[in-house]
């Protein structure tokens, strides 16, 4: 659950919750995706990526099923339902996998069946005086404090500066996510305007 229904701004971590699913390794099509997120460079933009399905064979395919910081994977389904709200952070890039064992509701063998959202836009908009600095190994920032009059609300999701391997959720795309794929995810608040939300104590942990 969310605290959007107060209205307040809010900012997630999104990752697959831990569960009867199978979750996806992309292993070394992931390095593609990390040199691209610290050049910018369009020459390094991933075209594709490949992953391998992690889990008993028996359990269903999460419909959320990456937990690296910087790389969502969403089902076809859900990405097609969400185009449009997606389609201002970056595009969908498909993702091939080996066929899994159960399919997804409404057929295929799964082997093309998820896409990975590249977010695209770098915002400004870290109050570093007041956030944590960055893990000198991986970039990551465990306590954010975001500034309110430039986060950039119309988009679903984005990344900053100070840590671009991380992808930061608005919390109105978080709940447009969660109420398609219920309990395959697993929504941990980094910030929030309202003072009484307590943010996860290490949103970018496993």
């Amino acid at each position: 659950m969310t605290d959007s229904t107060s209205n307040a701004l809010a900012v997630y971590r999104l990752l697959p919750r831990m569960g009867e699913f199978r979750t996806l390794l992309l292993g070394s099509s992931l390095r593609k995706l990390i040199r691209w997120q610290i050049t910018g460079s369009e020459a390094d933009m991933p075209t594709s990526f490949t992953g391998s399905w992690d889990g008993n064979p028996g359990w269903r395919r999460s419909e959320f099923p990456s937990g690296y910081p910087g790389a969502p994977v969403l089902s076809r389904r859900v990405a097609g339902l969400l185009e449009a709200e997606l389609s201002d952070s970056g595009p969908l890039v498909p993702v091939v996998t080996e066929p899994a064992d159960r399919a997804l509701p409404g057929g295929g063998d799964g082997s093309d069946d998820y896409v990975l959202h590249v977010v695209e836009p770098v915002v400004d908009c870290l109050d570093t005086r007041r956030s944590s600095k960055p893990k000198r190994t991986t970039g990551e920032i465990t306590k954010a404090h975001f500034r309110p009059e430039a986060l950039p609300v119309g988009l679903a999701a984005f990344r900053i500066p100070e840590y671009r391997g991380g992808v930061y959720w608005n919390g109105w795309a978080v709940d447009r996510l969660a109420a398609l794929v219920g309990d395959d995810l697993e929504t941990r608040l980094v910030w929030s305007q309202d003072p009484a939300a307590t943010p996860h104590p290490a949103p970018w942990g496993f």
